[in-house]
Formats: structure tokens, sequence, C-alpha cells
């Protein structure tokens, strides 16, 4: 009895002489576990990130594909023949159509018309909200053949260019259907020029001698320059150069 009360109260001693304290182990254990929390976590939310950015990308690049799709439709009327879309370079091609004498950016009277009319029939497939969600602009690219100096041809290849947004803006013939305000409004809103001299030129001078207009698209999220606090009309006239 006398052994039992001596280890009752020594045992009382003892335990408040033996403070609670989490073992090192248990310690490193609940840290580890925070740890792959806090990186599931953050896991999560990046593959959540990379994978909206993803599906934005595809649905993106399937809205540049219909915009594609229409303009090929439009350059496959019997009207436009000869005209092609180039899907790769995002270019329009008129071959034949819309190419240049030696040394001179005169259009004929049925290239001019031909631009006339083609012109508003992409506008038209560009003007809703699929084509203000992806068209960024559409460059007039002039091209030389490689006979002469290259700055002289990289002017030739800007007045070709140049000429192109002239013939649209010109008054048009007694049998065209002339291009309505809008529609000049949007020339000059998306219509950007451009030379390249004789680089890029075609295996013949006669083909290398042309135009093209090269298709920009939006990137996602990202939006056309507004026009707002530019007068509309107001277009003038071109000065034509060298006939």
């Amino acid at each position: 009895m006398f052994s039992m009360r001596m280890s009752a109260r020594g045992k009382a001693r003892d335990e408040p002489e033996k403070p609670f304290w989490i073992s090192y182990a248990d310690l490193m254990t609940a840290l580890m576990v925070l740890f792959l929390v806090v990186m599931s976590v953050a896991l999560l939310a990046v593959t959540k990130t990379v994978t909206e950015r993803e599906r934005e990308e595809a649905q993106h690049q399937q809205d540049i594909e219909k915009l594609l799709d229409r303009f090929e439709a439009v350059a496959k009327q019997d009207q436009f023949q000869g005209i092609t879309i180039d899907r790769n370079r995002k270019v329009v091609d008129f071959g034949t159509r819309a190419q240049f004498p030696f040394a001179r950016s005169t259009l004929t009277i049925e290239q001019q018309k031909l631009l006339r009319a083609f012109v508003p029939a992409i506008l038209e497939q560009a003007s809703d909200e699929l084509g203000q969600r992806v068209l960024k602009q559409i460059v007039v690219d002039g091209f030389t053949d490689k006979t002469g100096s290259y700055l002289s041809n990289l002017d030739l290849s800007l007045q070709r260019s140049q000429r192109v947004l002239c013939a649209l803006f010109a008054h048009p013939q007694p049998d065209e259907r002339a291009m309505s305000p809008d529609e000049l409004e949007q020339v000059r809103a998306l219509f950007l020029v451009g030379g390249y001299s004789f680089n890029a030129a075609k295996d013949t001078d006669e083909q290398s001698r042309r135009v093209e207009m090269r298709l920009q698209f939006l990137g996602i999220r990202e939006s056309r320059q507004s026009t707002t606090g530019i007068p509309p009309g107001n277009f003038g006239t071109c000065a034509l150069r060298n006939g």
C-alpha cells in the first residue's frame, strides 16, 4: 500500500515536468502535407490557365479558317476567276488579273473594275462579328521583276500598291456599282500599302510584276485599332505618276 502511494505521488510529480512538444518528424510531415496541398492547388490553377489558353487559340484558328473559307467562296465566283486565296501565306493572289506593264504602275480599266468589284465582296464577308474579331488589316503589296536597281524597283512596287488604292477610290465606270461611303471608310480603316521591290520574285518577269493582298489577323483578345476621331469622307484624289 505504501509503495503504491509513493508510486502515485511520484507519477504526479513527474507529469508536470514533461511539457508537450510536437516531434520533429511530425512537424516535417505536417509541413510536407501543407506543401503538397499548396503545390496541388497551384498546379491545378496553371493547368486550368493553359487549358483555357489552348482552347482560345484553337477557337481563334477556327475563326480564321472560317473567314478564309468565305474569301475563297468569293474568289470562286465566275467574275473573279483567276483570283485565289493562298491559305498558307494568308494572301489574295490575283494571278494574271493584276499584273503590270514593264516599269509602269498603270492598271487597265478592266483591272480597276475588277478591284472595285472584288474588294466590296470581301469587305461584306469581313464586316460581321466574326470578321471584326479576327481580321486586323489588309496590306496591298506591290512587286517588280529583277530588272533595274533595288531602290528604283522599291519605289515602283510602292506605286503599284498605291495604284490599287487609287483605283478603289476612283470614280466608277457607268456600268459599275459605286462603292458606298461605308465601304470606302472600311477600305481606309483596313487597307495599307507596302512595296517589296524584286524580293519574292516569281518564275517569270510577267508574273513578278504584280500586286497581292496580304491578310493580317488579330491576336487572341486583340482588337482592331479604333478609327474614332478620324473625320468621315474627305478621301481626296490620287496624284498619279508614270501614267
